[in-house]
């Protein structure tokens, strides 16, 4: 079986065209054949030999954990799925231990011990393969209709959890309880389908990036209706009077400078939420005196989520068929090239430009 895969101790990556394909082990497992994976930042750092961890008693770690493909064999105690089916698979499992209250109701994205192990970064071989195998209470059937780009499942989940959050935070507010105005931090597929999400909510959503206009993603944002504006040419201050008080800070862009940054922008009784992980070191001075002084005066909130829960990719799937149907052509213009799992080292050099890149298993 052909996988892509990362050798921590030698510090390789390379394409296994010999990986042993994956056999069902019990009566609920589903094999699958891998369609489609996305690369993300999260790929491009554990290649760099930043992070990744190999299962137990394996010296590399097979990559991806964006994916979606075709079920081809199922278990005899399977239900809800049947071969030619189209699934989504979820990336994090629950760690062990009784005393993680979280893991044992079922939220592992919560996990309170960090044991917990994540397909194609921690511990477990992840879908950059031919095929997989996984159990049934992880995978998610996706509608035909998604072939094409239910790829954006796992990226989106990750504003369908962020949303979820601040919907509960803000009860805190009984008298403010319709949505009020965002500014997405970050161009990118995690900041783009996050600007969807909460254009769904009813937010009025201005997206504020690095990238000075024109530029493919200042394309996409402005075509979903979503003002852009650069980093590199509108400040903060000038931002904040544009787009008027911000309730909502959606950060996607791993870049702590500008986080904190922008952090001085949101409004009174406001709720910033951090999802990106910094890539690379940055220096970051702070005035940690006006920022508690701010956050203090002004009731606000800063909030860091990671991961997702089943039923963020359930809401998901069901928004990417929302968003098919209200910006007809926009999801698949995200999906920037496919490439075959030769070209995996080409795509995490970060140099193709566009917005996203996938591996494609024909």
């Amino acid at each position: 079986m052909k996988a892509v895969a990362v050798f921590p101790k030698s510090r390789q990556v390379r394409v296994l065209e010999d990986a042993p394909e994956p056999r069902l082990g019990s009566p609920t497992q589903v094999r699958v054949r891998t369609l489609e994976v996305g690369v993300c930042g999260t790929d491009k750092e554990i290649a760099d030999f930043r992070y990744g961890t190999p299962p137990d008693g394996d010296d590399y770690l097979i990559l991806g954990h964006e994916a979606v493909g075709e079920v081809v064999e199922v278990g005899e105690q399977v239900q809800g799925l049947k071969k030619g089916d189209l699934v989504v698979p979820r990336v994090r499992r629950p760690c062990p231990h009784e005393r993680c209250a979280a893991c044992r109701h079922g939220y592992p994205d919560f996990c309170s011990t960090g044991d917990y192990t994540e397909r194609g970064i921690m511990k477990a071989h992840g879908f950059c393969a031919e095929y997989f195998v996984e159990d049934v209470a992880y995978l998610h059937r996706a509608p035909a209709a998604l072939r094409q780009v239910a790829v954006l499942t796992e990226p989106l989940t990750i504003a369908e959890k962020a949303l979820r959050e601040v919907e509960h935070l803000k009860e805190r507010l009984p008298w403010a309880q319709k949505p009020g105005r965002a500014v997405v931090l970050g161009a990118g597929p995690v900041g783009l389908l996050g600007a969807m999400v909460l254009l769904r909510a009813g937010y009025g959503t201005t997206m504020y990036s690095r990238g000075a206009r024109p530029n493919e993603k200042a394309e996409v944002s402005e075509a979903l209706g979503v003002p852009y504006f650069s980093s590199e040419e509108v400040s903060v201050e000038e931002l904040a009077k544009r787009a008027g008080p911000v309730d909502v800070v959606y950060e996607a862009a791993g870049a702590s400078k500008a986080a904190f940054n922008l952090l001085r922008g949101l409004g009174p009784n406001g709720i910033f939420v951090f999802t990106g992980v910094p890539g690379r070191k940055e220096p970051l001075e702070l005035e940690g005196g006006a920022l508690l002084k701010q956050l203090v005066l002004n009731n606000q909130v800063v909030l860091g989520t990671v991961n997702a829960a089943d039923m963020d990719f359930d809401a998901a799937l069901e928004d990417l068929e929302r968003f098919r149907a209200r910006w007809p052509g926009r999801l698949e213009a995200m999906i920037t090239a496919r490439h075959p799992p030769e070209e995996f080292k080409k795509v995490v050099g970060g140099k193709l430009g566009g917005i996203k890149h996938v591996i494609t298993f024909g």
